[in-house]
């Protein structure tokens, strides 16, 4: 019988005493399947301390259990052992047997850097070695990701962005696209493998591969480093809120609930029918911190969007009374996923402090976005739910109605200051029969148009950055479906090919502008008039470091406001720095012709005053003579 060499080791006693310890942050370099040219082989290493026996099967000894096993380290459960001859592309699991009652599971490996393609689940020994063209984006990049800077994030699913590309193909053209229209970064619905392709990722079963699906790992290197080539960063959804069940995931991995807690009132989540992680258990935070450096680490992500983290943070989360189990204090509040989160995003920030951590989080928890010095969870930037709700049923009214839920609208000042904030348009709101954004908007098929490039403006508008799921951009009819994919053929029609264009002129003048993103985080905004509720008008002021004022008025209605009145803090020229009812986005042409002049005529509390005509259903930006303008002006 074949058997596996023992005294070749890549695990030290640091190693084993860091990882009981959950310090371990680097766990890819030791645990997993390492290829070793002298001796020619691999080593295999994994943690299953309920096991009775570990061995590694596979193509290489015709899947036999126990022709090649582990031997364990100590008391550290960690099974290490090295197989001769065994190389890249080679397909493993491992074959464990429970110390309780002899239960056997053949498992796949959990820090796997390739997987095989679903439906088949095996591992696949592998290296990541990789000729990286990117130095000079990640040279520069901290900057890039400052809460000064313009930061306007294209969501993409990869596999329905268009039908059918591999990592490759999409490397030729989703760069190009990205750059053309604007966005600084894409952030990618999670690549980690998932067995079940309509999660669209949310179901990751491997933390250390990206999907076979669309090709191997350095594919989906080219495709990043492709990316940031053409000057776009790559945001990655990264899911630390829980795993699905399947038999050769990481659930019972070992016999025993290593990964999850054993009680389901913590451990299993209704919801989504998966395992949460065991966040007070050592060993599951090195494994999770672990993965996510990783990611950031050996593919040069810029930034970990971190999925349901409300899920992580309340023991009651979508649970009955009863069914939850209160922490120590009789409180709802899950303390320790809280500390695990602050310790993710300390070493995120240790490790890499030109990147940024994003907190998908639908509560009032205070501070998700503050650092753990003061208090708060350390993320850098944190999704604003409450905006997306309050302005996406604002919008749904018809505007003979919208002067009643004014308040919708203004509602957000009041705490926008209270956490660095992304205004997400994202996937969830186009799915599950909710609608495609355009068909949420009401009135004719015109004022839908309309409606939606006003939705889009005042995004864009507000203080924080920009998030918008692809399709978003030119109007996609139909509700998305990662089946179907985007349908591009839309933009043949001019009211599609007009939003797009409009959207690559947003992210043009919000890159430009310094008052439209210097205070993102809640700074540098003044209202102008936010109480014109009869008219559904409203009017802004966003303010560079500098003192650059832009000015924002925005109708929600489809009446055409002449000689409407706003107050500005200057005299002189002001230009039409961009208007959504211009024709070239399909509008109806009302406008100022390029601009118009602030003159001494109190208005709002001010000296000085500009009369402009306010397109229907529309938002116009104007600035002082010196700003520079985005186009869409109407001449």
């Amino acid at each position: 019988m074949s058997r596996s060499r023992v005294d070749v080791t890549l695990l030290t006693e640091a190693d084993l005493h860091l990882f009981n310890e959950g310090t371990h942050f680097r766990l890819w370099e030791k645990l997993g399947a390492h290829v070793l040219e002298r001796p020619a082989g691999t080593h295999f290493a994994v943690w299953a301390p309920d096991a009775s026996r570990v061995s590694v099967v596979g193509d290489f000894n015709a899947w036999t259990p126990g022709r090649h096993p582990l031997a364990p380290r100590d008391r550290s459960g960690l099974w290490e052992g090295f197989v001769p001859g065994v190389g890249r592309g080679a397909l493993y699991k491992y074959h464990v047997v429970s110390r309780h009652g002899g239960a056997t599971f053949e498992k796949a490996d959990p820090f796997a850097r390739r997987t095989e393609a679903p439906p088949q689940t095996a591992s696949v020994v592998w290296d990541l070695d990789y000729a990286w063209g990117d130095a000079e984006w990640m040279a520069g990049r901290r900057a890039r990701a400052a809460l000064d800077a313009p930061v306007s994030i294209y969501e993409v699913h990869l596999g329905s962005w268009r039908l059918g590309l591999t990592y490759r193909e999409l490397a030729e053209q989703l760069p190009e696209y990205a750059r053309s229209m604007g966005f600084t970064h894409v952030e990618l619905l999670p690549v980690m493998e998932h067995p079940f392709y309509g999660s669209w990722g949310y179901q990751t079963t491997a933390y250390f591969a990206p999907s076979a699906r669309w090709g191997a790992p350095q594919d989906f290197m080219h495709l990043v480093d492709r990316l940031h080539q053409a000057g776009v960063g790559v945001i990655l959804d990264w899911v630390p809120s829980h795993f699905p069940g399947d038999g050769h995931g990481l659930a019972y991995f070992d016999g025993s609930h290593l990964y999850e807690h054993k009680d389901r009132r913590q451990g299993f989540h209704p919801d989504w029918n998966s395992w949460i992680f065991n966040y007070g258990r050592s060993e599951v935070r090195s494994f999770l911190v672990s993965s996510a450096l990783f990611w950031l680490d050996r593919y040069h992500a810029d930034g970990l969007r971190v999925d349901a983290v409300a899920s992580m943070l309340y023991l009651d989360y979508s649970r009955p009374e009863g069914e939850w189990i209160p922490n120590a204090g009789g409180g709802r509040e899950n303390v320790e996923a809280a500390a695990f989160l602050r310790r993710l995003n300390e070493e995120v920030y240790r490790s890499h402090p030109d990147v940024q951590t994003i907190a998908e989080e639908s509560t009032s928890w205070p501070m998700v976005s503050r650092p753990t010095s003061s208090g708060g969870l350390g993320f850098g930037l944190k999704w604003d739910m409450g905006w997306m709700h309050d302005t996406l049923e604002y919008m749904r009214r018809d505007p003979l109605w919208r002067k009643y839920h004014h308040q919708q609208l203004t509602f957000r000042q009041l705490y926008a200051h209270t956490e660095n904030f992304v205004l997400a348009l994202s996937h969830d709101e186009v799915v599950h029969g909710k609608g495609s954004l355009l068909s949420k908007m009401p009135g004719d098929d015109w004022q839908k148009f309309a409606n939606l490039r006003l939705l889009l403006a005042y995004q864009w508008a507000q203080p924080g950055k920009k998030l918008l799921f692809m399709g978003g951009e030119f109007a996609h009819r139909p509700e998305w479906s990662h089946d179907r994919g985007l349908d591009w053929g839309e933009l043949a029609h001019a009211p599609h090919a007009g939003v797009q264009r409009l959207v690559q002129d947003l992210n043009r003048l919000y890159r430009a502008e310094p008052a439209l993103h210097h205070g993102d985080s809640g700074a540098g905004f003044e209202w102008i008039d936010c109480n014109d509720v009869m008219q559904s008008a409203l009017s802004f002021l966003r303010w560079s470091r500098d003192g650059r004022a832009a000015a924002v008025v925005c109708n929600f209605t489809p009446e055409v406001r002449s000689g409407y009145r706003v107050g500005v803090p200057s005299g002189g020229a002001w230009r039409e720095l961009l208007n959504t009812d211009a024709k070239e986005y399909g509008g109806s042409g009302q406008g100022n012709l390029g601009g118009v002049e602030a003159r001494p005529v109190a208005a709002h509390g001010r000296a000085h005053s500009i009369e402009i005509t306010l397109p229907p259903l529309a938002a116009v930006f104007f600035g002082p003579e010196s700003v520079n303008g985005a186009g869409g002006t109407v001449v």
